[in-house]
């Protein structure tokens, strides 16, 4: 194999790694034990202390790649430097585009990146609105404010009652993706 084809085998590997990443959503992955990691040696939830990612992931990798073997292919191909002055150069050019690619991850990913707490996901005690009324016995839905955004969720009476549209309701317990609801004004008084 020549050093030719060696860099070029570089940029298509990492090339190509960093299109599927991208188009697969990104550069996270969901293991089956339900961690996302961002592919970093440092942690089981891809962070080194602090938040910052660790220095060799797979994206920076990626990046690496596909500038060295580009540059080490232009400079090979295209120049007349001796073999060991091209793969200086290549590293060099691998090295700025895996720093580039770290800066990324270390400085602008980590301001959007928090600890999730089960607290902000308990549905009892969730003030509602009914958008779809609850028939006796039956299913309807409400909406409710979560973080910032609007959600819904299927519910059911807690006794059973019919309860009509635009009630408030307040869910009491959460059981296999349905809240279970008790009209706000009952509770007031």
């Amino acid at each position: 194999m020549s050093w030719e084809q060696f860099y070029l085998l570089c940029f298509i590997i990492g090339f190509l790694y960093s299109l599927l990443t991208f188009l697969a959503g990104g550069i996270t992955k969901t293991h089956a034990g339900g961690h996302v990691a961002h592919g970093h040696a440092s942690s089981p939830h891809g962070h080194a202390r602090g938040g910052v990612p660790a220095w060799f992931n797979p994206a920076s990798l990626a990046a690496f790649l596909a500038w060295f073997g580009g540059a080490g292919y232009l400079l090979s191909r295209f120049s007349s430097l001796w073999a060991v002055a091209a793969l200086a150069l290549a590293v060099l050019a691998g090295l700025a585009g895996g720093s580039v690619v770290f800066w990324f991850l270390a400085r602008l990913l980590p301001r959007y990146d928090r600890a999730l707490d089960p607290d902000d996901y308990e549905m009892a005690g969730v003030l509602g609105r009914v958008i779809s009324p609850v028939r006796e016995g039956g299913v309807g839905e409400m909406i409710f404010i979560r973080d910032g955004a609007r959600r819904s969720a299927p519910i059911r009476s807690e006794d059973g009652r019919p309860i009509e549209k635009d009630i408030e309701v307040v869910v009491t317990r959460y059981e296999r993706g349905i809240a279970y609801v008790r009209r706000w004004d009952e509770l007031a008084n």
